[in-house]
């Protein structure tokens, strides 16, 4: 399995000898079903790791030990160095979770809401602030019920960071968004990453995986298949380039050049001209052999 990292800064306050996230040989059965087997995997402290694949491939499974919400049936897992399955509430206080659906609360406002949240923690971020930063100032006192689909996942991620974490959990965060509003969501990842919070993000939206994380791993049938950064992934920065032009099209190892001579042939420019390569969703599909 190959790995490539993308260093970050450590945090003094937050130092420690294992990374945040340390798993070897982890497995997970129920019955006869084989759903996670043999899986290592370490997330870097400040990182954005996207886990991808397919629907049953294992990733909730994968995370919700992580978590601390399902027993696993073999191998060590070190979440913030402890075995999560095992810690306590101070450490369930270093981490935030962002589920894919929540629909509770519907009557409280948001700033009652975060505010409710926020007594739940030892050194919670200031709630004026914290509604800010998700950009929901203007909702401050709208109901929960009153919400967008957008501003509703902005105020779940606003309750998932309300306590500081060093570790943040997002499940599909960005379902249901339109285009500007991910954009918008995106930009909030940014920042708790240049704030110091290592994520583990699950996505299906391969463009987000893209933007957002420094390594993804791909997880098949139970098994990580690799880990890398997305340029990285399954070799994707040695594929050849699709050159299309007119009704024609090759595929070459030297587009420069073939683009040179193509110019040259027209005369200038070229009819219809497209250098295409390989989209990490190419790649991705490519990788899990069409279990989607």
């Amino acid at each position: 399995m190959t790995e490539t990292t993308r260093p970050r800064p450590p945090d003094p306050a937050r130092s420690s000898p294992d990374p945040p996230i340390r798993v070897r040989g982890l497995l997970k059965r129920y019955g006869d079903l084989t759903a996670v087997h043999d899986l290592d995997l370490d997330v870097a402290a400040g990182e954005v790791f996207a886990l991808l694949g397919p629907n049953g491939a294992g990733k909730t499974t994968t995370t919700e030990i992580l978590e601390g919400f399902r027993e696993r049936d073999g191998g060590e897992v070190g979440v913030l160095g402890q075995d999560p399955h095992r810690a306590g509430r101070a450490w369930r206080a270093r981490i935030g979770i962002v589920l894919q659906t929540s629909n509770d609360y519907a009557e409280l406002t948001v700033e009652e809401l975060v505010g409710h949240f926020a007594r739940y923690y030892p050194r919670p971020r200031d709630v004026d602030e914290l509604i800010a930063a998700v950009g929901l100032t203007e909702k401050r006192r709208t109901r929960v019920r009153g919400l967008s689909g957008g501003q509703r996942r902005r105020l779940d991620v606003a309750l998932g960071i309300v306590g500081a974490p060093e570790l943040l959990f997002l499940d599909e965060p960005t379902t249901g968004f339109d285009p500007q509003a991910r954009r918008s969501f995106w930009g909030l990842i940014r920042q708790l990453q240049d704030e110091g919070t290592t994520i583990l993000l699950t996505t299906h939206y391969l463009d987000e995986a893209e933007q957002l994380a420094d390594r993804v791993g791909v997880i098949a049938g139970g098994r990580l298949i690799e880990v890398n950064s997305p340029a990285h992934l399954g070799g994707r920065q040695h594929q050849r380039a699709r050159v299309l032009w007119q009704d024609n099209e090759e595929l070459t190892d030297s587009p420069t050049a073939l683009v040179a001579r193509l110019s040259a042939q027209f005369g200038g420019e070229v009819p219809g001209l497209q250098v295409l390569r390989p989209t990490l969703e190419d790649i991705y599909l490519e990788m899990i052999g069409g279990r989607e």
